[in-house]
């Protein structure tokens, strides 16, 4: 009896330091998840002009800009612009020095200003006399009836370059796409070494096409508070002249939509600044489709409950302001929702998350979407015209369309009808429990569930 007291007497005494030891042990991990930026590797910046990117340059989407980087130290730099008609002409860039945890490298943006409509032009940029090989683009027509665009989430990009060959392929399967805008989350970490696999992504493309991409939690420096490193305005210029205050805003009118973007990784004083931004550009927006990039979904794949303080400050303005389509990533799956009408037929706003990520994320099946994909990576083409929007997802692996839908502008003051052509194509439900997970055969009898409960839809599993 005595052993038996001591024993539960001892089990008072050690069962508390025993939870106390793993207590302290999931916190340390988890504080170093959240919080603790991993080591950025020294790295040396070439002395020949590098990771060059085209991007718009402000809001009319007339003007482009380069930005590029070369070498430690700030050299005399220019962007050399041939038009298709033979004229040359150089515009001066200006060079800022930026110092990483590991590093220094000179960041250099040229603006080209004075372009023509309709024209093809090629340039190179030159720093300390060392110039790059020449690129091509071509300005838009100056009465643009018609135009497309592709969108694509989230890269975090481990795949070594198989992003790349992606994107190639879907400007290829499109050539009428006329520029690149991302959902953030481009980079894994915003290091020099994540940085160069995410212009490995989006080379041959980024210096023929304007990219236009928003920030993603990805992107920030891990630590209370959240820190925006500098290079990432000084690559994605446009924010550059756009800011308020430290929020990374951009809005552009091209042809008849007017884009706004976002940074909703920031806390929620900055997201207020960002709202009032939002609505003043909204409600003086005289474009027939507002479309707006967000990176932390308004309506969450994993619960209802995520991303709520976003939610709050934005979804309000998108209905007041009847915003027509929102562009999400952050929630590593495929998923699309529009708003349900009283008869039944669906109208604007449209959200869409997308990603094209090798990570997935599981998605909670109670959630109210029109159409998922559990499994695969995406992108999405866009085509505007004055009356119509059409949108097609498409997996970026095999080029095989996903989604589809059609929306179609109603009278001013009602919102856009938005017919979907995708009720022929099956959703993917691909996933292959581990044997012996728990989690993973709970997530597979969901997946079940869900089919058995859509009698009306196909699935691909």
């Amino acid at each position: 009896m005595s052993d038996v007291f001591t024993m539960k007497k001892w089990w008072k005494f050690v069962l508390p330091i025993v939870l106390a030891v793993g207590l302290a042990f999931w916190l340390t991990d988890r504080w170093k998840a959240w919080f603790v930026m991993p080591a950025e590797p020294p790295y040396f910046p070439s002395e020949i002009p590098e990771r060059l990117l085209l991007t718009f340059a402000d809001s009319t989407g007339t003007d482009r800009q380069v930005s590029w980087r070369c070498d430690t130290v700030l050299r005399p730099s220019y962007v050399e612009l041939r038009s298709d008609d033979g004229t040359l002409q150089t515009y001066p860039a200006e060079g800022e020095i930026f110092r990483s945890r590991s590093g220094t490298g000179a960041y250099y943006v040229g603006r080209l200003n004075g372009l023509s409509p309709d024209r093809t032009y090629s340039y190179r940029v030159c720093t300390g006399g060392r110039m790059s090989g020449w690129h091509t683009f071509r300005t838009p027509a100056e009465e643009q009836s018609r135009f497309s665009f592709v969108y694509v989430g989230d890269i975090q990009d481990t795949l070594q370059g198989q992003t790349n060959r992606y994107l190639r392929e879907a400007f290829r399967r499109h050539p009428e796409a006329e520029f690149l805008v991302g959902g953030g989350d481009w980079s894994e970490r915003p290091s020099d070494n994540y940085w160069a696999e995410t212009f490995r992504s989006i080379d041959s493309v980024g210096q023929s096409l304007p990219v236009m991409n928003i920030t993603g939690n990805h992107d920030y420096l891990k630590g209370i508070p959240l820190q925006l490193e500098r290079r990432f305005s000084l690559i994605y210029s446009y924010f550059l002249r756009s800011m308020e205050g430290k929020n990374q805003v951009f809005s552009l009118k091209y042809g008849d939509a007017e884009f706004f973007l976002l940074d909703t990784n920031r806390e929620p004083n900055y997201l207020w600044a960002q709202r009032r931004w939002l609505e003043e550009k909204l409600k003086d927006s005289s474009a027939r489709w507002k479309i707006l990039v967000m990176h932390h979904p308004i309506h969450s794949i994993k619960s209802g409950a995520n991303n709520l303080v976003q939610k709050w400050m934005f979804n309000d303005l998108i209905h007041k302001y009847r915003v027509d389509l929102v562009l999400q990533g952050h929630e590593h799956a495929y998923a699309r929702l529009a708003s349900t009408e009283e008869d039944g037929g669906k109208a604007t706003p449209v959200y869409t998350i997308s990603h094209c990520s090798p990570k997935q994320y599981r998605v909670d099946f109670d959630r109210p979407f029109d159409r998922i994909g559990i499994a695969g990576r995406y992108y999405q083409k866009v085509t505007v015209t004055p009356d119509t929007l059409f949108l097609s997802a498409y997996e970026a692996v095999t080029g095989e369309l996903y989604d589809s839908l059609l929306l179609v502008k109603r009278p001013e003051g009602q919102p856009s009808r938005v017919v979907d052509a995708a009720s022929h194509l099956p959703e993917n439900m691909s996933f292959t429990p581990r044997p012996g997970k728990e989690k993973d055969a709970d997530y597979a009898a969901n997946i079940r569930r869900y089919m058995a409960s859509h009698p009306e839809k196909t699935f691909r599993y």
